[in-house]
């Protein structure tokens, strides 16, 4: 993998001086934890480049992001090295390290009694710290993970190792158990180049598990989350990570659910401003937020954000930050003075709206009310601010009353736009929020097994529905011509307010309006931007 225009970025290579006991993580300075932050651990490190590329076929509408920290701060452990190579749509493969959200790559789906290759994408990619173990196969794979991760096997997916007590057994990975795929031989190779045309997955190569042993050192590890819930690595089918979902589009983020090891790029606006210095950079829409969140807990202690913000404003680069996190509040009169130079976006996810159901399945996060005084702080001081009402739960968060309310507050706190998105129940998701369900609303199950029979996502039926039920209600407010997001009707007409499956609109303010600065005199409407109206995908922060 030598010579990998991603190496830069890569934090999962060995670092030769690594001391005894250290985990092995490039560029380590050192690894602290701190009488503010119990549990967590913060691993320090010199990164080598600041700016991400996006992908040039991705619908993202924005080429560059930056991500301050590195680690899942959703506490997630379904990771894998990072030079396993994962099956790229076009038949080649790449380090899992060097993946961005919006490449195109391969999973699977079930069809009848079968189960066939697809093309999917990358929704969300990140990296944590965990013990490795190492898992080999009878034709010579070797695929170094977690234990929580899981694979297929014949006898259906399967950890790579089991609990330490009989509390909570979960099936695990044992000596003969053979996974599915086709492995990284000659013919492998040849036969990826048809996996993207449907192929039916067999598993013709000798894929039996012939040991797992524990490496005995943390390493850096890597997950991604696709659109059909698992993909290709080293040749077998993994899972991708469902607990990154299940707090996004629930936002569950307790106070406990932010992993213990936190990696942070202490050199970052060094970096960054070398990058924004060059000849080359074009000045180019940078978005922050768009993997882990800037203003995460990590960011109290380390401040990276005002240089980050200082850095953009200072080299003329347009930019947007996505956040859930209230202590955005500190930078406001910093990004009044930077939105007076280049034009700004800011957007804030905001979650169930209810009192009782917010407690009940958001417990430890800012409440709806505390991002609410956030965007009220942010259209205060004369910046744009788009909210993300999310999600939007049948039976639950779907009244006009509650709807009313919801947007109400929203539209008086000043926010410039609103996209309102229901609820998706991606593979843990699901499981997770069903059994919640099944406890406080069993009255609700049989719908929600309707809604969510066949897919993450409710069917356009219900998009229909609740998008003729918020534009009403959006245009009540103001909201109307402001909002993002859309839903395409039976008849081919676009409703305004509810996003499709692939497709999310960016609330009006969430992205910087291209041509002039983003601060605006308070009560002074911000004109519309057309390339705010659709996107390919949600954030990962939402």
């Amino acid at each position: 993998m030598d010579g990998m225009r991603w190496d830069a970025q890569r934090l999962d290579l060995e670092e030769p001086s690594t001391l005894p006991g250290m985990p092995s993580i490039r560029g380590l300075l050192r690894s602290v934890q701190v009488p503010e932050f119990p549990g967590l651990t913060f691993h320090e490190v010199r990164a080598k480049s600041a700016l991400n590329h996006v992908p040039g076929e991705s619908a993202m509408p924005f080429p560059w992001t930056i991500n301050p920290y590195r680690g899942c701060s959703h506490s997630c452990v379904y990771c894998l090295r990072g030079d396993t190579l994962v099956l790229m749509a076009d038949g080649r493969q790449r380090a899992i390290a060097d993946l961005r959200v919006g490449d195109r790559i391969i999973g699977t789906e079930c069809r009848g009694t079968y189960r066939h290759y697809v093309t999917t994408e990358v929704l969300a990619h990140w990296s944590t710290v965990k013990p490795a173990h190492v898992v080999s196969l009878a034709d010579g794979t070797e695929i170094v993970a977690s234990g929580d991760h899981r694979f297929l096997t014949a006898g259906g997916w399967k950890y790579v190792t089991g609990t330490e007590s009989d509390i909570g057994q979960r099936p695990s990975l044992t000596r003969d158990d053979t996974m599915l795929g086709f492995s990284r031989s000659v013919e492998a190779e040849i036969k990826r180049k048809y996996v993207a045309e449907n192929l039916a997955v067999d598993s013709a190569a000798d894929l039996r598990v012939v040991t797992v042993e524990s490496l005995g050192v943390d390493a850096e590890m890597y997950d991604i989350t696709t659109g059909t819930g698992d993909f290709v690595a080293n040749g077998v089918i993994s899972h991708n990570c469902f607990a990154r979902k299940t707090h996004e589009w629930l936002e569950m983020d307790t106070g406990h659910d932010f992993d213990s090891q936190i990696v942070v790029k202490t050199n970052l606006v060094d970096i960054l401003r070398r990058e924004l210095a060059r000849p080359s950079w074009k000045r180019e829409h940078v978005a922050l937020g768009t993997n882990t969140d800037p203003y995460q807990r990590a960011e109290g202690r380390y401040k990276l954000m005002p240089g980050v913000i200082a850095a953009l404003a200072d080299s003329g680069t347009p930019f947007s930050i996505l956040t859930k996190g209230t202590l955005l509040r500190r930078d406001i009169p910093q990004l009044v003075e930077a939105a007076r130079r280049v034009p700004v976006g800011i957007g804030v996810s905001m979650a169930i709206w209810d009192d009782a159901l917010h407690t009940a399945l958001e417990p430890g996060v800012p409440t709806p009310r505390a991002r609410l005084d956030l965007v009220r702080a942010l259209t205060g001081a004369g910046l744009p601010c788009g909210v993300f009402l999310a999600p939007v739960l049948p039976g639950l968060t779907d009244t006009t009353e509650a709807l009313d309310a919801a947007i109400g507050a929203i539209a008086a706190a000043g926010a410039t736009g609103v996209t309102v998105i229901p609820l998706h129940l991606r593979p843990g998701a699901r499981e997770w929020f069903m059994a919640w369900l099944n406890r406080a609303h069993p009255e609700l199950v049989p719908r929600y097994e309707r809604l969510y029979a066949r897919r993450a996502y409710v069917p356009a039926e219900y998009r229909i529905w609740l998008a003729q039920r918020v534009a009403p209600v959006l245009a009540a407010h103001g909201l109307d011509r402001q909002s993002g997001g859309t839903a395409r009707q039976a008849d081919g007409a676009i409703a305004a307010g509810v996003p499709g499956d692939e497709e999310v609109g960016f609330p009006q303010g969430s992205l910087p309006t291209a041509g002039l600065p983003g601060v605006r005199p308070k009560g002074e409407a911000e004109p519309g931007s057309a390339q705010q109206d659709s996107a390919a995908e949600q954030l990962s922060l939402l």
